[in-house]
Order: structure tokens, then C-alpha cells, then sequence
């Protein structure tokens, strides 16, 4: 990538950013902000951009670089440009667990957010079993599959959860599956954070394994890879920094299958550079759909995963053909 590209992304990141924070049901000056900032504005102003829109664009920018960095992971190591985080069963046991906890009334967002974690790490745990458990391993094709088959049985525990629960219950949940920054805190975003971050490093030190991976598993073995560890420890990485996100947010799908492909096709090759840009990338795109969902209807609010998914669906529909 050339350094222009890599300007523009920073550019657009910084730019959305700045319509976050004067773009709301309160319109606010960019001295406004400023001032809330350092302190010298008025109360109210300090108390929308301090408390209000700061940590719900440090929460999207956490989540729409997670996303998107776990896209490139698991895309590269599967040679599958339409892999993306969701496939692969996070989703769907990260909903059981937010499911189960809001149908039971615990409604506090640490108790949500916990419950959704430790359902999406029970689903990869299960996804590496089952496909383990099938004769494959941890072969990608084995793990796409067993992570559908996972996503059917938790779509299916979802519908039985739901269908005894109280009407305010299930809508709690409905609005939880569809993604929202809405309940972003500091508190949150400083857990995320530290996920994100440990995830990062995690696939930047892998970087190299990926890269190899990308060759296809018969010239991955021949250069020396242990093909399966590989491919299961780049999985597990991915699918917990997704997993992590998820949790915090809610569902919002199609960040990690439209923006490793628009970074890959502004230039960028190995997969450290990948990453890096998916990041930027991503955190713009999440950003600037997040100004969209709490805008485009003010007072009321569209649901992030439903922005998402209007980007995301024509984007998969055309890579499939181009795929194709």
C-alpha cells in the first residue's frame, strides 16, 4: 500500500470520528467539543461528548477493527474471501448466552456481556470438537462446516429460549441480536480494549504462519508448518477477538467480510499490513455506520447490525459471484 492509502484511511477514520462527535440528537461545534474536552465548555456539553459520544465511538472503533482483523485471519488461513467471523458459530453461542441471561431478567450489562463471552467461547471450543471429532481435524473445511452446524443449533436453541420468555424479555433480546453501541460505558470499552488488544497481538505474532497458511496446506506442510496446529490456534484467536466483540456490542455482521477485501484491494499484501489497515478500515467503517443508526431517524435509533447488513448483503452477494 502506498503511503496516500494509508493517509486516506487515517483521514476517513479521523473524519468520521469528528461527525460522531458534533452529529447527534444535540448539534455540537466543533469548539463545543473542544471545549468539552478540555473542560471549558458548558455542563451539558461536557456531559453529551464525555459520557455519551466518546466511549460509543471508542467502543466502534474497538469493535469494527476486531472485526475486521479477525476477517483477515480467518480469510487468509482459509483462502476463503467470503469467511468472515460469523461464520464460524461466535454468533450464534454468543447470542445463547445474552439470550439465556436476558430471558432470565438479568438485565445488567456486565451480566450480558459475560454470559454472551462465554457462550461464544463455548461455541469455538465446540466447533473444534466437533470438527475434530469428525476425522478432519482442524482442516479449514471441517471447521467452516462445524461452525454452521453450530450456528443452526444455536439459532434453534435461541427460537426455544425465546419462545417461553415475557414479552419484554424477548424484545430486550431481539434488540440485543441486532447490534447497538447504545449501552457503551468506559467501563466496557476499557475490557474491550484489553481484549482487542491481546487478540491483536496474538494474530500479529502469527502473521507469518498465516501468510504461510495462504499457500494452501501442501506447501504450508513442505515449508515446515504443522498445518493443523496452525490453522486451530489462528481459529481460536480470531474467533475469541470476534467473540469479544460481540459481546460488547451485540451482532453486527459483515464488517469482517467487506473490509479485508477493500483493504486487499487498495493495495495491501502481507498479512501484518493487512491487519493494520483492516483495522483503520474497519474502525472508520464501523464509526461512520454507527453516526448513520443514531441519525438518519433521530430521535429514534436504527440497529448497527441492520446499517451493517444494508453495506454488507450486496457486498457478499457480488464477491459470491465474483468468487463464482
Amino acid at each position: 500500500m502506498t503511503p496516500r492509502i494509508w493517509a486516506a484511511l487515517l483521514l476517513a477514520l479521523c473524519a468520521s470520528v469528528l461527525l460522531a462527535l458534533v452529529i447527534g440528537p444535540v448539534s455540537l461545534s466543533l469548539g463545543d467539543v473542544y471545549g468539552a474536552i478540555v473542560g471549558t465548555a458548558d455542563s451539558q456539553a461536557i456531559a453529551i461528548v464525555r459520557t455519551i459520544r466518546l466511549p460509543r465511538i471508542v467502543m466502534a472503533v474497538l469493535v469494527g477493527a476486531g472485526l475486521s482483523a479477525s476477517g483477515v485471519a480467518l480469510q487468509t488461513t482459509m483462502r476463503n474471501p467470503l469467511a468472515e467471523p460469523y461464520l464460524l458459530g461466535v454468533s450464534g453461542g454468543a447470542a445463547v448466552g445474552a439470550v439465556l441471561v436476558t430471558a432470565a431478567g438479568l438485565l445488567h450489562p456486565a451480566a450480558v456481556e459475560l454470559a454472551a463471552f462465554s457462550g461464544a467461547v463455548a461455541a469455538v471450543l465446540l466447533v473444534i470438537a466437533v470438527a475434530h471429532a469428525s476425522g478432519a481435524r482442524s482442516s479449514s473445511p471441517a471447521l467452516v462446516m462445524a461452525g454452521v452446524v453450530i450456528g443452526a443449533f444455536a439459532n434453534a436453541a435461541i427460537l426455544v429460549v425465546l419462545s417461553g420468555a415475557p414479552a419484554g424479555a424477548v424484545r430486550d433480546a431481539l434488540w440485543w441480536m441486532m447490534g447497538s453501541l447504545s449501552g457503551a460505558t468506559w467501563s466496557g470499552t476499557a475490557w474491550l480494549a484489553l481484549v482487542v488488544s491481546v487478540s491483536f497481538a496474538g494474530l500479529w505474532l502469527l502473521a507469518r504462519e498465516i501468510d504461510v497458511l495462504s499457500l494452501g496446506s501442501d506447501a504450508a506442510a513442505a515449508l515446515g508448518v504443522d498445518v493443523d496446529r496452525a490453522t486451530r490456534r489462528v481459529f481460536i484467536v480470531a474467533a475469541l477477538l470476534a467473540a469479544a466483540t460481540v459481546a460488547s456490542a451485540g451482532l453486527i455482521g459483515f464488517v469482517g467480510l467487506v473490509v479485508p477485501a477493500i483493504v486487499r484491494a487498495l493495495g495491501a499484501r502481507s498479512t501484518r499490513a493487512t491487519l493494520v489497515a483492516a483495522a483503520v478500515a474497519g474502525a472508520a467503517l464501523l464509526v461512520g455506520a454507527d453516526v448513520v443508526a443514531r441519525t438518519i431517524r433521530s430521535p429514534a435509533e436504527l440497529p448497527l447490525g441492520a446499517v451493517t447488513a444494508l453495506v454488507g448483503v450486496p457486498f457478499f452477494l457480488a464477491r459470491m459471484r465474483h468468487v463464482a
